[in-house]
């Protein structure tokens, strides 16, 4: 069953212009009873029914907008969040078994919030705050276990960290991470302010070279490359050859491999590798 199919002709909330309107539009949809609700699941279990499904999702899209009400305490747009709980609804419309007894409605709701929580740490902060799974649980309850404004004392913190089976360590710093800010990597557009709080790249140390260090160290990689083509011209042709094969081509030839094409043992082969390499050394230090 493609999703794409089913997603082509129902509503989503750039579409129908405002959210207003969209959500008017899903609480127009009719509701679906057992009855029917089963018949459709078993449609598109059975036969792949691509018009069944996307009656299941157009009668569930009202329960999506309603869990999308409680994320909206993220700074991130509730028509985001619906869109991202219709994907969330559509995995579950594809995977649901009507075999099991339940409603769709209690089987989709993990994947609808599974949706909007990977939206929601993907884009609510620059930089990621919650990448483990205790982290991920102290994200998303974290501010409604919280009973008041400000920092929370120890045994606020001791009664989260219990509640929510995590050590307080891991609480404290989640609290932390909830309560700070991003901060740009470059210097901030009123760099001339003396007053200004110094960007991060302010702290960082300057590891370049000047000109006259880096001008040194390009000729000395050019010197090191004139010798190293002087070396290999002043090498048997032999020589040569398994050095360029063994060390300077893109596909590069094993011991086994030369000593296969030149009749000679693998040792053999390592041996003029080496003595090629004791002449080239001499050119170095010569």
């Amino acid at each position: 069953m493609s999703q794409a199919l089913i997603t082509s002709n129902f509503p989503i909330p750039s579409a129908v212009g405002s959210l207003d309107a969209y959500i008017g539009a899903v609480n127009r949809v009719p509701m679906l009873d057992v009855t029917e609700e089963q018949d459709l699941a078993w449609r598109v279990r059975l036969d792949n029914d691509v018009a069944a499904a996307k009656q299941l999702i157009m009668a569930h899209l009202r329960f999506v907008v309603h869990v999308a009400r409680g994320y909206q305490g993220y700074g991130l747009g509730m028509a985001d969040l619906i869109q991202e709980g219709n994907i969330g609804l559509m995995k579950a419309v594809k995977r649901f078994d009507p075999e099991q007894g339940v409603r769709l409605v209690s089987f989709a709701v993990h994947w609808i919030k599974a949706e909007m929580h990977e939206f929601i740490l993907k884009n609510w902060r620059i930089v990621k705050v919650a990448t483990t799974k205790a982290q991920r649980k102290l994200f998303f309850n974290l501010r409604k276990s919280k009973k008041r404004l400000g920092w929370m004392n120890n045994e606020e913190v001791n009664t989260v960290a219990k509640e929510l089976n995590v050590d307080p360590s891991d609480v404290r710093e989640m609290e932390s991470r909830l309560n700070g800010r991003d901060i740009g990597f470059d210097a901030p557009a009123n760099e001339d302010d003396e007053h200004a709080r110094p960007s991060p790249v302010a702290f960082l140390v300057d590891s370049t070279v000047g000109p006259a260090e880096a001008l040194l160290a390009q000729d000395e990689g050019d010197h090191q490359v004139d010798v190293l083509r002087d070396g290999l011209e002043k090498l048997d042709q032999r020589s040569r050859d398994i050095v360029n094969r063994r060390w300077l081509a893109e596909n590069k030839a094993t011991l086994q491999e030369l000593a296969d094409e030149y009749g000679v043992s693998a040792e053999r082969i390592r041996q003029i590798e080496a003595n090629a390499f004791k002449k080239i050394r001499a050119l170095f230090v010569a």
